[in-house]
């Protein structure tokens, strides 16, 4: 079937326009009339490739981003259908795509999602069964015909023809976080990413850098740069960290107060300083961009378009009007000399943190008697078989993996993939495959000075071992909640859980 964002993206003679639109909560709400009003406006435009369509932005709910991309889909216009794990559980993420599929509905922008905050009497609870990569691998066993166990043998479907993408940030001010980032993009893309999405931030050399991190990598896939259209107030919450993922420093944001004392509030600023994006994105070789901001009319997108496009020749000198750094901010690349783009040499890291005492000691136990090669695997193995089952063994197992790591019980162990910190009880969004986008400055989305991110922990504990690149080459499904409530050495040792099917461990000798 035609998919005009598809051919847009994949064209490279071509600058693909996306524009992302809020449609809010209810069913019959003005702001559903404003939306549609919106996509028939962007249809009738003509350089506006396709709508993005967002779901439950801030953790509010709001209708749903499969029915409204539907909506956009029968005004001539192709949709990005932002595809989120927080809501929903596995099963419930793959009837969705069903449906989507039915619907002709294409093009997914896999996430996390932002942290539920609100609800029907109350706050939601959190799902996060899967995290965005499993969701592309779901989506990409999808377009190849899922197949599943039926009573009659194996069960192949008739392939799907998804289109998903995924998003990076490469604002992050910590070596730690930027590169756990970098590693959690290159895995995206194997699992199925076809395109990505920048976050949201102003500082040009970073933009520049990822640039120059997909070049380097031999990341063969489109990248699009996100211009969101900031006016004073949000830049004021997303400078203090109230917008999780979004990137403002105080001196943008004096910039912008100073700039809405004019008559028209700063409108004319900001809308330049899009147009301005564009230019130097266009110019970096980014292959498109994605246009957002809560407010943003029709006319003010095009003004955006119309005004970036005549300012591309010019991209060079304006990119130095988007200096933002973040103090004290690591870039994976040197800086140049009287400009504020990267030179293609590799910054240097930075120092080492302190090692926990109880990482140290864990690492050793492990290494002894939870490695195949380890001077006590067999007779942990053995002992495991023989008293595994038994009440005292796992209320041992349970308490010791309580108060060392706060063990939530899953049965499908992941304290090995993460530096012996645990996804599942540490980390809000039980990420396994590397951070979310909404940490700042080290501290978790969801607990700001209060959690550090268990991802930047792990990349701080592995580099004391020179040992953080297996964050970017350790895979980590997704828990298998048959093991829920039950011994992870005994599924380990046995050969039933995720880590000892990786190694291949088997159960001992006369041990189904």
């Amino acid at each position: 079937m035609a998919n005009r964002y598809r051919e847009s993206l994949l064209d490279k003679e071509r600058f693909t326009i996306e524009w992302e639109v809020v449609p809010g909560r209810g069913a019959f709400e003005k702001v559903q009339l404003d939306f549609i009003a919106k996509c028939e406006k962007a249809a009738a435009y003509g350089r506006i490739d396709a709508l993005a369509v967002t779901d439950n932005p801030g953790g509010n709910p709001a209708i749903s981003p499969e029915v409204m991309g539907a909506e956009v889909k029968k005004l001539g216009l192709e949709p990005i259908t932002y595809f989120t794990c927080k809501d929903k559980n596995r099963n419930e993420l793959e009837s969705l795509l069903y449906g989507m599929a039915r619907s002709e509905v294409s093009n997914l922008l896999v996430m996390s999602g932002d942290y539920p905050v609100a609800g029907y009497q109350g706050r939601s609870r959190p799902v996060f069964d899967l995290d965005p990569v499993h969701v592309l691998q779901l989506v990409s066993a999808m377009n190849e015909g899922l197949e599943f166990p039926g009573m009659k043998g194996t069960v192949k479907l008739k392939p799907t023809d998804f289109f998903p993408g995924a998003v990076v940030s490469p604002f992050k001010i910590l070596e730690s976080e930027q590169m756990v980032q970098y590693y959690k993009l290159k895995k995206k893309i194997a699992a199925g990413a076809r395109f990505i999405i920048t976050q949201t931030g102003y500082d040009a050399r970073k933009f520049h850098e990822l640039m120059q991190f997909r070049d380097q990598e031999g990341l063969d896939v489109p990248f699009i740069g996100n211009i969101y259209i900031l006016p004073f107030g949000a830049a004021k919450a997303m400078s203090n960290n109230l917008v999780p993922g979004c990137v403002v420093t105080r001196r943008l944001v004096e910039v912008l107060d100073g700039e809405r004392k004019a008559e028209d509030k700063g409108k004319k600023a900001r809308l330049l300083r899009g147009a301005g994006m564009f230019a130097f994105m266009k110019g970096m070789g980014y292959d498109g961009v994605h246009i957002s901001g809560l407010g943003v009319s029709f006319d003010d997108v095009v003004e955006v378009i119309e005004r970036g496009e005549e300012l591309v020749p010019e991209w060079q000198d304006i990119v130095a009007e988007f200096d933002y750094p973040q103090d004290n901010g690591f870039y994976y690349f040197r800086k140049q000399e009287g400009n504020i783009l990267n030179r293609r040499e590799r910054a240097p890291r930075t120092v080492r943190a302190a090692l926990p005492f109880s990482y140290r000691l864990t690492r050793l136990v492990h290494n002894l008697c939870f490695e195949p090669a380890g001077l006590m695997f067999g007779l942990t193995q053995k002992l495991v078989a023989k008293w595994g089952e038994s009440g005292f063994f796992r209320k041992f197992e349970h308490l010791v993996k309580v108060a060392m790591y706060d063990c939530m019980d899953c049965g499908d162990c992941a304290l090995p993939d993460v530096a012996y910190l645990c996804p599942m009880s540490q980390c809000p969004k039980n990420q396994r495959n590397g951070a979310c986008g909404g940490s700042y400055n080290g501290w978790c989305e969801v607990y700001p000075k209060e959690k550090r991110c268990v991802w930047v922990q792990a990349y701080e504990r592995l580099k004391n071992y020179h040992e953080e690149g297996r964050i970017e080459n350790n895979l980590v499904p997704p828990p298998n909640w048959d093991f829920f409530h039950t011994s992870s050495w005994v599924n380990y040792f046995s050969g039933r859980d995720h880590s000892a099917k990786k190694i291949g461990i088997k159960p001992p000798a006369g041990k189904g």
